[in-house]
């Protein structure tokens, strides 16, 4: 059997298994908005973790980590810092989310806002920026997943139709089984990222002699890549900190993790959660590891994007260079089933159910939110088509837009003067401010995300301090203060 159709079978495998876990978590499906959506809020520690890590771990973290070690210099390794704070927020923020949700039986994030702020003109604009930072997100892990499995594949199956195979399968089983569907999936996928990220940090390791030994050799070659501001000069420790707070921040506020936050079974989970990301975290070290190795395996590469792949296709025995690329694109897919869910969910109780008809059966609601899930793959395949590539700026921008609605849910959760003039006028000039400073072209875009967070934040706490409140919001902050510190403090 020739090296191809070894990985065509690595590649069907892959898509293989997710449909048939997809078929049997649909075996449980209820046929209910909360069962589809949220898993009826009683989904187990295990299954939250794999489900949170994998939706965590992208393409951003597996082809973009690895093109900015290579490019930028070591800047990239705060990733380790915005994973600690990443569960330190699920723990500090999410179970208060949670307990929020379950008291007042919230699915989506705008279902927290409104019901807190009562405004329909927040509600509206928390909706649309959901929307507009998530899809752009979905379109990057297409991009990345298509990209391996093109590589894996020798071409023989192209990236246009690798991405459609991709989008394919999770609607398939995205539509069968729902949440349930997608957590179980991800923890299959969940074990093809960790081993294929363990995999190729051990063989950089032993194609090296060590880890002394490659960065010996790195110092000799480039020395200016191995310390901040890294090689052109631009990654230094202001964009460290703009990434250490921008990216878990952005990554916490999207759809996906509102969802996960919602379906919680119980509050000692939110307790354990936080240790089991902080010490998974150690697998960064396996993408910081290649990149680095790219700079002295491919010192002439053009699109840093393609190094991950090109590293493994170039330099190792072809059956290891499989599984480590199939792991990529499972951390590609882990994140896409998420987001087409989570999105679904927004368009079927934030947009039908809200403004189109607040009068449908259950079962008709769901089925709303299936051919939405279709139609969501479909537009984000189309725009995958007409405006290709890959770009670590746009999963920045992305999460830079998902983090200005921060500001707001920390005010709603521990401010009793927050407001909803404070919270509208807070992201609006957040995300003009972060369009704004993205034009400097001596800023990076994850200091733009920055500078619009900070903008953000002074502007909701000034707006929100001056102007009078809806006395009704100010008591639901108050009374859920004092009921959720009655309950769990």
């Amino acid at each position: 059997m020739g090296h191809s159709a070894i990985a065509i079978l690595f590649i069907g495998a892959s898509m293989f298994i997710p449909l048939w876990i997809g078929a049997k978590a649909g075996e449980k499906d209820e046929n209910t908005i909360n069962d589809f959506f949220i898993q009826n809020r009683n989904m187990g520690l295990i299954t939250l973790f794999f489900t949170v890590q994998a939706t965590w771990w992208s393409a951003f973290a597996f082809l973009g980590s690895t093109a900015y070690y290579y490019s930028n210099g070591p800047v990239y390794w705060t990733t380790i810092g915005w994973d600690i704070l990443f569960g330190i927020l699920f723990f500090a923020i999410g179970k208060r989310i949670w307990f929020h949700g379950k008291e007042n039986q919230h699915i989506t994030a705008t279902d927290f806002f409104m019901d807190i702020y009562k405004s329909k003109t927040l509600g509206i604009l928390v909706t649309c920026v959901m929307m507009l930072f998530t899809i752009p997100y979905f379109q990057i892990q297409i991009s990345g997943g298509a990209y391996l499995i093109e590589t894996a594949s020798k071409g023989l199956i192209p990236s246009e139709m690798g991405a459609f195979l991709f989008a394919t399968v999770i609607v398939i089983y995205v539509w069968t089984g729902g949440l349930r569907a997608v957590a179980w999936a991800d923890m299959f996928y969940e074990f093809l990222i960790i081993s294929s990220a363990l995999l190729g940090g051990i063989f950089i390791l032993y194609y090296f002699n060590g880890i002394e030994n490659l960065f010996s050799k790195i110092n000799d070659f480039n020395p200016k890549a191995l310390t901040l501001p890294g090689p052109d000069g631009t990654a230094g420790p202001l964009l460290w900190l703009s990434m250490f707070i921008i990216v878990p921040i952005g990554a916490f506020m999207g759809p996906p993790l509102w969802i996960r936050m919602y379906a919680v079974r119980n509050v000692k989970t939110f307790y354990i959660i936080p240790l089991l990301l902080s010490v998974i975290s150690i697998v960064n070290i396996s993408p910081m590891l290649i990149g680095n190795a790219g700079i002295l395996l491919e010192k002439h590469l053009i699109d840093a994007d393609t190094l991950f792949p090109r590293i493994f296709i170039n330099h190792t025995p072809y059956m290891l260079a499989y599984i480590i690329l199939i792991g990529g694109a499972a951390a590609a897919m882990s994140t896409s089933n998420s987001q087409i869910h989570s999105v679904s969910a927004i368009y079927t109780i934030d947009i039908h159910r809200r403004y189109i008809n607040k009068d449908l059966s259950d079962k008709r609601l769901l089925n709303v939110g299936r051919i939405a899930i279709v139609i969501f793959a479909i537009l984000s395949y189309v725009t995958y088509i007409l405006v290709p590539g890959l770009l670590i700026q746009l999963g920045l921008t992305a999460l830079s837009g998902t983090a200005q609605l921060f500001v707001p849910t920390a005010g709603a959760l521990f401010w009793e003067k927050s407001n909803s003039k404070g919270a509208i006028t807070g992201i609006i000039s957040g995300l003009i401010a972060l369009v704004i400073f993205s034009f400097f072209k001596d800023l990076n875009v994850g200091i733009a995300g920055l500078l619009g967070f900070l903008t953000n934040t002074i502007v909701f706490i000034t707006v929100s301090s001056i102007t009078s409140g809806n006395k009704e919001t100010s008591a639901q902050i108050r009374n859920m203060k004092l009921k959720y510190n009655d309950t769990y403090n």
